[in-house]
């Protein structure tokens, strides 16, 4: 590695006085607070917790890593968004990622001005080292992100392409779980000890059934952590989804529960799918979806959608494909019910 993260940063980052507040300077509960210009009346009267402690010492021991070494953001985009402000200077720098992949990295890319390589999956959605290899030394090259299990194609990144790409970038890798708990893995958070350039990012939206709460996390070495701390919102967790979270953390059978369930269901649905004559691939899924190729997508898209079933069109991103998230085991019958009824139908092309 030649550049460390210091000399990755903005210059702009590194000389910014981020903003505190009295309470970033104060521990434990106060009598009287007269710091925040906050009403002295109502139930909801006061600013959050800045840092979230509670929450993150709840989730620091449930995904293995020490307290500075997560960050929790206004969902996993906020971190994204962040990381972008962090170490790509605006119309000089630039980003790296794999397409098809989650639509967020060029969206957040776009906003902040800053250029988005975009490098194409193989066949089977894998990645061609020998494609990335004349990227990794640019020395403009900030980022490099990888969603694994990837959206919309549902599959791990190989280990061995991760390590590759960690071995010999120098800049920052960004490893997006948010599908992790449906994968049958380890979670790459066990390596940001050994790779101080490398962010796991995570979220309570999907396994964890959080998705109203908005809450992504960030895990990485602490110098990064300092650095996203520095640059977020000072309250940008409200209390209520704090406090909201840390209730249903506690209920952690219910959450293996419904992991379990919804791996099974995935593999019924897939085997229900592939019976279906206008199915003509379903890609293996190590996520909580499934992408799938089929006949007239596009009129079976608007079909569904007019009986009130509402799947993903990615036809644009994978040719002939719908993404379907697995849902209850009633929700799944109902699709299926839905495709099968579709199969006497002659669709226009």
């Amino acid at each position: 590695m030649n550049r460390n993260i210091q000399q990755l940063v903005r210059p702009s980052i590194l000389n910014l006085n981020p903003y505190s507040s009295a309470r970033d300077e104060f521990e434990g509960e106060a009598d009287i607070y007269l710091d925040a210009n906050e009403s002295p009346f109502g139930k909801f009267n006061r600013y959050p917790d800045p840092m979230q402690n509670r929450l993150k010492e709840r989730l620091a021991g449930m995904k293995g890593v020490d307290l500075d070494q997560l960050f929790l953001g206004n969902g996993s985009d906020e971190c994204i968004d962040l990381l972008f402000r962090i170490f790509c200077v605006p119309g000089v720098d630039k980003a790296l990622t794999f397409v098809p992949t989650y639509g967020m990295y060029e969206v957040s890319a776009g906003i902040n001005n800053v250029a988005l390589l975009k490098l194409p999956l193989n066949q089977d959605f894998k990645i061609n080292e020998g494609d990335i290899l004349p990227y990794l030394s640019e020395h403009s090259l900030k980022i490099i992100f990888l969603c694994s299990p990837n959206n919309p194609t549902g599959n791990l990144i190989a280990q061995e392409s991760v390590t590759y790409i960690l071995d010999h970038f120098d800049g920052i890798v960004v490893i997006d779980e948010a599908y992790i708990d449906f994968a049958d893995t380890a979670s790459w958070t066990t390596k940001i000890s050994e790779y101080d350039h490398l962010v796991v990012l995570q979220t309570l939206s999907k396994a964890y059934g959080m998705a109203n709460l908005r809450i992504g996390m960030a895990m990485s070495s602490p110098e990064i952590i300092k650095l996203l701390c520095k640059v977020k919102p000072p309250y940008n967790i409200s209390g209520l989804v704090q406090a909201t979270a840390l209730d249903l953390l506690e209920n952690s059978v219910r959450h293996a529960k419904n992991t379990t369930l919804i791996i099974s269901e995935r593999s019924k649905l897939v085997r229900k799918l592939i019976a279906l004559s206008s199915i003509t691939k379903v890609y293996p899924s190590e996520a909580n979806f499934v992408l799938v190729e089929l006949q007239n997508a596009v009129q079976r898209y608007e079909a569904l959608r007019e009986i009130g079933i509402i799947v993903r069109n990615r036809v644009q991103i994978v040719a002939n494909c719908l993404r379907i998230t697995i849902g209850s085991p009633d929700e799944n019958s109902a699709l299926i019910k839905a495709l099968q009824s579709f199969d006497n139908v002659k669709f226009e092309d």
